[in-house]
């Protein structure tokens, strides 16, 4: 995948795969632009989590308020 024009490895379970799939097609952006996204939010971060970290939460954090 790339983000921000440079080639990125990320390694995640097929269920976060599908997840973020999901979500990116919801917001009908391309999965790159959404993992774009949580990348910037990640790297505002004091101590930012890897990349597959910050990918997790943030699934996690929108499944949770998408049930609220």
């Amino acid at each position: 995948m790339t983000i921000a024009a440079h080639p990125t490895s990320i390694s995640l379970e097929p269920i976060f795969w599908d997840a973020l799939e999901a979500a990116a097609q919801a917001r009908d952006l391309p999965l790159s632009a959404l993992v774009a996204q949580v990348d910037y939010l990640r790297i505002q971060a004091d101590d930012p989590p890897n990349l597959a970290s910050a990918l997790r939460s943030w699934l996690l954090a929108d499944a949770t308020n998408l049930r609220q």
